[in-house]
This record gives structure tokens, sequence and C-alpha cells, in this order.
């Protein structure tokens, strides 16, 4: 199979609610492997869909995320999201080392205690909608500051500077071409912010995230500042964003599915099972995230890619494979198989999707058993949805009970 001659723009803008994106589709079924400009950075990139070619991209050594720095790459924001000293632009070995001593602070008794405040601020936030009743907008009471509110306590960040970390990190998600320069001084102001916070917790150190990242050791091996500074910062980013734009869509999709969402209210057993389905199923974001570069020449699905070419994966269409899941269109509760890859896969799979899947799974088994009849309150075809960003979610879910 040889790719098209002429690259195909693809500024991936698509955004009627949770559909799939016709030009992912079209590239997915016609052409797997193929050339495409985005809407920033220079040249081309190869775009990689099938469940396999993205497989071999996120675990084979020929494939480099490290390379890209210092490059123009093309990409979907102004200003590249990805910090040039963050794990997710290392490769093996050299991210090994961080991965071990990152999972610590993941470790189970970390994990039990950031279940515990997830669960106390879900509940405080459902006690809050349902003082003021009902109808009320999901996003707004739970959706929106359920995950800053969890990864701010699990990172112990001071009540009074979450709102403004919260702007920076939306900002370096905006997609607008006029945003570079808000985009760039957001980046630098929460890279100081944090560099000043971690210096702290490594002297002083508490019982959150951070100091146990700032105090986690493999043999002699730590976090050096800069390691711990980016760290955070992903963590304040990936942790409240993905979290949020998912409570969002996983509830927008259930609400207008009565049939799962009955079944998921008569076997509230079956959510861990469910919810790895509709992670699987709901195009989360826009296009394609950081790429890697080829190191020497690949063959992928009969299309060659030369040494230095930039490749991006496309998780969203994987996760749509036919090849992998049977009916991949269709949202089935009760489906297995292979796993999805909203996570991402192999060395740069996220190592914050404990905590993701812990919130969403608190915070969708509350409201459902909280709120037996909770249903829309406007017609779906109402409900208005983010353009701007990279992220698809609903800017507000008026819902009634």
């Amino acid at each position: 199979m040889e790719p098209v001659a002429t690259p195909r723009n693809c500024p991936f803008d698509f955004a009627e609610a949770l559909e799939f994106d016709p030009v992912l589709k079209h590239l997915m079924t016609q052409e797997p492997v193929s050339r495409i400009r985005l809407p920033h950075g220079d040249g081309e990139a190869w775009l990689v869909t099938g469940y396999d070619d993205v497989r071999t991209v996120t675990t084979d050594r020929r494939f480099s995320r490290h390379a890209i720095i210092g490059r123009n790459f093309p990409r979907m924001t102004p200003e590249p999201i990805v910090q040039d000293e963050a794990i997710n632009v290392m490769d093996p070995p050299a991210s090994n080392r961080l991965r071990s001593l990152i999972s610590k602070g993941f470790a189970p008794r970390h994990m039990q205690r950031m279940q515990v405040r997830t669960q106390h601020v879900v509940n405080e936030l459902l006690d809050h909608m349902e003082e003021l009743g009902s109808p009320a907008d999901l996003t707004e009471h739970l959706a929106d500051p359920l995950p800053l509110a969890t990864i701010c306590e699990v990172l112990d960040i001071p009540e009074a500077d979450r709102a403004q970390l919260r702007t920076h990190a939306r900002t370096m998600m905006d997609t607008g071409m006029g945003n570079r320069d808000n985009a760039v001084r957001a980046k630098a102001e929460l890279r100081a912010y944090f560099h000043t916070l971690t210096g702290h917790r490594r002297q002083n150190p508490g019982d959150d995230l951070i100091s146990a990242l700032a105090t986690a050791r493999d043999g002699d091996e730590i976090l050096n500042a800069e390691e711990l500074a980016v760290m955070a910062m992903v963590l304040l980013i990936t942790g409240q964003d993905t979290t949020t734009y998912q409570i969002g869509n996983i509830a927008y999709t259930l609400l207008t599915r009565p049939k799962e969402l009955a079944m998921l209210r008569e076997h509230p057993d079956m959510l861990p099972q469910a919810l790895e389905e509709l992670l699987r199923y709901i195009p989360f974001r826009k296009g394609v995230g950081i790429p890697r570069v080829a190191m020497q020449d690949v063959e992928l699905s009969g299309v060659t890619i030369k040494a230095g070419d930039i490749v991006h994966v496309s998780y969203l269409t994987a996760n749509r494979d036919a090849r992998k899941f049977d009916r991949p269109d269709e949202l089935d509760l009760h489906r297995s198989g292979p796993s999805h890859m909203t996570f991402g896969w192999g060395g740069h799979h996220c190592l914050g999707a404990p905590l993701a899947t812990t919130e969403l799974h608190i915070a969708l088994g509350t409201l459902l058993k909280r709120f037996p009849d909770l249903k829309l309150a406007k017609p779906a075809e109402e409900v208005r949805w983010n353009t701007t960003s990279i992220w698809r979610y609903p800017l507000a879910l008026p819902v009634t009970w």
C-alpha cells in the first residue's frame, strides 16, 4: 500500500458532540499510514492509525520521543504542551528510572489515601448540588471541580493558587493561532510555580504525592529538582483536564443511552468493566498528541517511513480498529478483549491512569447511586460542546432528578 501523493491537511477540529471525526474515520479505513499536515509546526508527518501499527510505534526502539526535542514538530497547539525534560519525551532505558521512581508515588498506600480523598470531595460536591436543587449543571457541580480539587489535594496545592493554575493549564490546551504568546507565558509561569513548590516540599516533605515523589528512592536514585518540578506540573495538567472531560463525556453518553444507563443502575458491579468500554468508545480529544521520530527506515502496513520522519499515532482510531474489536463503533458494556489505548501504550502509558480511573469510578458510581432518576434537563442536541481546545467535552450538562 502506498501513501497518497499529496499530504492531507488535518486541522482535526471536528466537534460534533462525541461523534467520531470523519477525517480520522477515512484515514483509518482508507489510508491507515498516511501523510498529514497539522495546524502548527513545520513540515509534514506520518499518521499511523491501526491498533497493531500504533502498538509498534509506541513500543519499538526504532521510534524515539526524545528525538523531537528542539524540533518545531507538526502539532495541534501553537505552543508545544510538552516540556523538554518531561518523562513523556524520554526513551527507554532513560525513562525507566523515572517511571520506577514515579510509580512509587502511586503505591497502594498512596492510592488508598487518594480514594478516600476523592470520595470525600465527590460527596461534598454532590451534597451541594442536591442542596441547590434540580435542575443543575453537572459540569459545574461535578465534572469541572472534582479532578482539580482531587489532584490539588493529592499534590497539596494551596486553595488560593488553584484557580490560576487551572487557567494556565487550559491556556496551554487552546488550539487558537492567536494564543501562542499566552500559552508560552502560561507554560513559564506554571513551571516557575512548581519549581518553587517542589523545592519547598523536598526540604519539608509532607503527606502528599509531591513529597512522595521527592523522597522516592530506587537504590541511590532520586528525582532531580528539574524532573520533580516538571513531573508535578504534568500531574496537575493531565490529572485534572482528562478526567474533567471524561466525567462529562461519560455522563452524557450514559444519559443519552437509556438501556446502558438502566443496566448500570441495576448492576453497579459492572461499572469497572463498563468504564473500560466507555473509555475505548468515546473520542475524548481531537487529533493527535506527542509524536515520535523514526530513527531508521521502518515499514508499516506496506508503507516505508524514512529515518528522520515525524510519526504521529492515533489512539482514537486504534480504539476503533475493526481488526481488533468486534463491532468497534458500537458501545457494548459487556465487551471484553484487547485493552483500549486511551491512556496511551508501552513506555508512555499514562502513569496517572490509576488515579484517573479511581476518580471516574467513584464519581460516576456515587452519582448513579445518589440520583437514581437523573436525566438530561434539555434535549441532547441542545447541549453545547467545546470547540476551541484539543479536548472534546460538554461546556454544560444540565440535569434533573
